[in-house]
């Protein structure tokens, strides 16, 4: 078996009122298929669910909230390859690599993403019902199965 680490991940960034939330879920997984910096790479893999956390919004806002930004979060778990790994340096990693691609598709919205690891319990209670799967395609089956044992 592939000696890996894995992360509960809590990922948080505003998003403008015409982006989408499979994008969103597939860009984040996308991103995190290679972590590092360059030479040093690893394999990784994302897998959760995303979701709109934006604000009750009554009728009569709607005109002048469409032209807001949207809050979209993931939760998930992120595997990292290779033995060695701590925590603080993955999430160092994806948190780098999300924010580049991130402003790469979206722009500057005026903050960076918030990109933490949290508790496994917090990924099973606080998931909505409602989200979207999202997941690395086409990643190492390793990474892939002890990532699907957490979900």
């Amino acid at each position: 078996m592939l000696d890996s680490l894995i992360v509960p991940l809590f990922v948080t960034t505003d998003l403008p009122p015409e982006a989408e939330l499979a994008e969103f879920g597939e860009l984040l997984t996308e991103t995190a298929r290679v972590l590092g910096r360059e030479g040093a790479g690893y394999e990784a893999f994302l897998a959760g669910k995303v979701f709109w956390l934006d604000r009750p919004v009554l009728p009569e806002q709607r005109p002048a909230a469409e032209g807001e930004l949207r809050f979209a979060g993931m939760l998930g778990y992120l595997a990292a390859s290779g033995a060695g790994h701590t925590t603080r340096g993955v999430v160092g990693d994806v948190r780098r690599a999300i924010g580049a691609a991130l402003t790469g598709r979206y722009g500057d919205v005026g903050a960076a993403p918030a990109v933490f690891a949290i508790r496994d319990q917090d990924v099973r209670e606080r998931t909505p019902d409602t989200a979207l799967y999202v997941d690395t395609r086409d990643a190492a089956a390793e990474l892939v199965s002890a990532t699907k044992s957490y979900l």
